[in-house]
C-alpha cells in the first residue's frame, strides 16, 4: 500500500495503520476503507471533492468542506437539509440540478444567480419562476403550461416577454397590461425604456401595431413620460 495504494482493495480486515498508508499514497482507495477515520476522509476530499461519492455515512463537517470545493457534490448527499442545499447553489447555481425537492429558498437562490437555474427544476415556485423571467425573458422557454393569467403576470415584470408570447395573447390584452404597468408613478425605468425600445411593438410591426410614444402620452404617469423623452432624445 506505500507504493499503490489501491492494493487496498485486495487485502482482507487491512489494519488502520494500512488504511491511513493507503489513502495518503492514493486517495481513492478510501473506497475500500469500511470505517475511514476523520483524517482520512479530509485527506480524501481535499484532494477530490467527487469522493464524497465513495464515503458510506460521511458527517457533515465532510459534507460541508465538499460543497465548499463545488456545488455539484451535493448529488452525493442524501435528502440535504435546506443549509446544505443553499451552499451548494451559492457554490455553483446548476448544482439545482441535483437536488431533486429544491426548497423554494434554493430555487430563489439558485435563480437570482441565473436565470438558466430554471431549466433544472421540475417543478419551480412562482417567486422563482417571476424572479428568472423577470431577469431574462427568455426564462418563459423554461415554464410548462403558460394560462393567460401567468402570461399577463410575466408581462407585467418583463415586456421582452412579448417576443415569446407574442400570437398567446390579444392586443387588447396587452394593452390594458401596459396601461396598468406605465399608468404607475413609481415604474421601473427598465420596463418604460424596454418597452420603448421593443421591436415586436412598434407602430410599423408586423407583430403588434401600436404608436408606443402616444400611448405613454395618453396614458403613462408622468415619470413614464419623463423617461420616454430622454430614451427619444438619445436616439437624435
Amino acid at each position: 500500500v506505500q507504493k499503490n495504494g489501491l492494493v487496498l482493495e485486495y487485502i482482507k480486515n487491512p489494519t488502520q495503520e494500512m488504511a491511513q498508508i493507503a489513502v495518503a499514497n492514493n486517495p481513492r482507495a478510501i473506497k475500500f476503507v469500511a470505517e475511514p477515520t476523520y483524517e482520512m476522509m479530509e485527506m480524501a476530499i481535499q484532494s477530490g471533492w467527487s469522493l464524497l461519492g465513495v464515503i458510506a455515512n460521511p458527517p457533515e463537517e465532510i459534507i460541508r468542506l465538499a460543497i465548499r470545493a463545488s456545488g455539484w457534490a451535493i448529488q452525493y448527499v442524501k435528502a440535504p437539509s435546506e443549509a446544505l442545499q443553499l451552499m451548494a447553489v451559492k457554490q455553483n447555481y446548476d448544482a439545482i440540478k441535483y437536488i431533486k425537492e429544491p426548497y423554494e429558498s434554493v430555487q430563489e437562490e439558485a435563480v437570482s444567480q441565473s436565470y438558466d437555474a430554471l431549466r433544472y427544476i421540475a417543478c419551480p415556485s412562482e417567486t422563482a419562476q417571476l424572479m428568472a423571467v423577470k431577469a431574462n425573458e427568455a426564462a418563459i422557454n423554461f415554464i410548462a403550461d403558460l394560462s393567460e393569467e401567468k402570461i399577463i403576470t410575466f408581462l407585467k415584470a418583463n415586456i421582452l416577454v412579448i417576443k415569446y408570447v407574442s400570437k398567446k395573447i390579444s392586443t387588447e390584452t396587452l394593452e390594458e397590461v401596459l396601461r396598468q404597468v406605465l399608468s404607475e408613478e413609481n415604474v421601473d425605468e427598465k420596463y418604460v425604456r424596454d418597452f420603448l425600445n421593443c421591436s415586436v411593438i412598434d407602430r410599423n410591426s408586423h407583430n403588434i401595431t401600436l404608436d408606443k410614444v402616444m400611448f405613454i402620452y395618453k396614458y403613462g404617469s408622468k415619470k413614464a413620460k419623463r423617461i420616454t423623452v430622454d430614451e427619444r432624445l438619445k436616439m437624435l
